[in-house]
């Protein structure tokens, strides 16, 4: 019995250490210009005192120019997340990605749900995308670097701004490690030019800087924790670099030319465990544009959320060195995406999975596995063309090959039929192969089923199960 009694203790005691729950206070300067009081929301561990969180307003949507809210916590083990709707009535409530499964508890104008994992969600009440709460539960952080440590640019607590204002730019040399703490806003771009070894860490917020992070010239990089809302333009800029890895960032934007991560020309690529809600597209991949040179390969996207509330959540392939005779784009997955909008009204820039290749460029050997569509109100399940487009090329794609689709979902209606087109005789789409496609739940066994337009220039179109 006392060994049964110390097996249970330690058991006991091991559970208790498991619980740990660390929220952030909003920098004074902003706390009354930040916030947004559509929701209410408290965080515990189970049993233990409510501890209030800072509803952040961001903007969303270009179209509508709308304000949503969002919160961020960190924790281990379980949490309970209860979230009061201030105004209005509550009749629905809805927690997406739906793949995740969390269904809320309401009582009146209250919501409460349990998290036993790290989480980026979206709830929205009475369908309502817009005004919606987005909830960033992260893990807790391990091996925080040391502020006095030389190598160490650290943004503690509080307001940072660069000292030779109305500069908005703060400058990474190689080797160092940027912290940005939780309870840091950072009010500039981080800049990363001809630079190697940087990393930039941790859960604050970089608030709207003209880009987030830009990364020029560089190496081995890695951008891994912080929350960026509403740059004016690009969430993550890459130009001509290799070894970047972009790891459990949130974004926000909703400004024309506001993508989210754009990479030119960039190699050996990790983009893993991202929020990505922007007004162009969320993810592009590209070759040579405009001071940017050579290929682009070797790309790994996974375990993520895309909302395209303007144009695609991934596009491909749309920029390339035309007088050189192209680049080659190659060698790219994405796997276990989560897709929850696409918006966008020109069908030339169509397709929640889209490779629109131009300038002469070939794109090669991309893989789509594991990827869940949502409901979205316009645009195409996929897009596949060569294409010249005289507003942003200078000549057409050389073309498209070996591109696999396989346990591909989409549940919605009204989704424009997709594309695959070449653009002639010696500048085809080839060799797209569909695996266990399914459209509200039937599987696809053919084009006419999928509502695909098979075009001109095209070969080796296959639907498997």
């Amino acid at each position: 019995m006392k060994h049964l009694f110390w097996i249970f203790f330690l058991g006991f005691s091991t559970m208790l250490q498991a619980q740990e729950l660390i929220t952030y206070e909003v920098p004074g300067g902003m706390f009354y210009s930040a916030h947004n009081d559509d929701f209410t929301v408290k965080v515990r561990t189970p049993g233990g005192e409510w501890k209030d969180l800072y509803e952040y307003k961001v903007g969303v949507d270009m179209d509508t120019q709308s304000t949503a809210s969002m919160v961020s916590f960190d924790f281990t083990g379980t949490v309970e997340v209860q979230v009061r709707k201030n105004n209005g009535l509550v009749n629905a409530v809805q927690i997406r990605p739906l793949s995740y499964g969390i269904t809320p508890k309401v009582q009146e104008r209250i919501i409460t749900f349990t998290l036993d994992q790290p989480r980026k969600i979206s709830l929205e009440v009475n369908g309502d995308k817009l005004q919606n709460l987005h909830i960033f539960a992260n893990s807790i952080l391990k091996d925080i670097p040391d502020p006095d440590d030389p190598n160490v640019m650290y943004f503690g607590p509080g307001i940072h701004q660069p000292k030779d204002l109305p500069g908005d730019v703060f400058r990474i040399p190689s080797g160092k490690t940027v912290f940005v703490d939780g309870g840091a806003v950072i009010k500039a771009k981080l800049l990363v030019d001809t630079a190697h070894d940087v990393k930039i860490v941790g859960h604050g917020i970089v608030f709207q800087p003209e880009r987030g992070v830009e990364v020029r010239h560089s190496q081995n990089v890695t951008i891994d924790g912080p929350i960026f809302i509403n740059p004016k333009h690009y969430t993550i800029y890459g130009g001509q670099t290799t070894g970047l890895t972009v790891r459990n960032i949130k974004s926000f934007s909703n400004q024309g030319w506001s993508d989210g991560i754009d990479l030119m020309s960039c190699s050996d690529v990790i983009i893993d465990d991202v929020f990505m809600r922007n007004s162009d597209d969320c993810i592009a991949i590209y070759g040579h544009r405009w001071q940017f040179y050579g290929n682009a390969q070797n790309y790994q996207v996974k375990n993520s959320t895309l909302w395209a509330d303007i144009a695609h959540p991934i596009n491909i392939g749309g920029h390339g060195n035309t007088e050189a005779g192209g680049d080659t784009i190659e060698n790219i997955t994405f796997t276990n995406i989560d897709i929850l909008e696409h918006d966008e009204d020109d069908r030339n820039y169509q397709g929640c999975l889209s490779i629109a290749c131009a300038d002469n460029n070939l794109v090669r050997n991309v893989s789509y596995k594991n990827i869940r569509v949502e409901d979205f109100q316009e645009g195409q399940l996929f897009h596949f063309r060569v294409v010249y487009n005289p507003k942003y090329s200078s000549a057409s794609g050389r073309g498209i090959e070996n591109i696999t689709l396989e346990n591909i979902e989409y549940n919605g209606n009204g989704a424009n039929p997709s594309t695959i087109h070449g653009y002639n005789k010696d500048r085809l789409v080839k060799d797209i192969q569909f695996k266990n496609l399914k459209i509200n739940s039937k599987l696809i066994e053919n084009a006419s089923d999928g509502s695909v337009k098979i075009g001109e220039y095209t070969d080796g179109i296959k639907f498997k199960k």
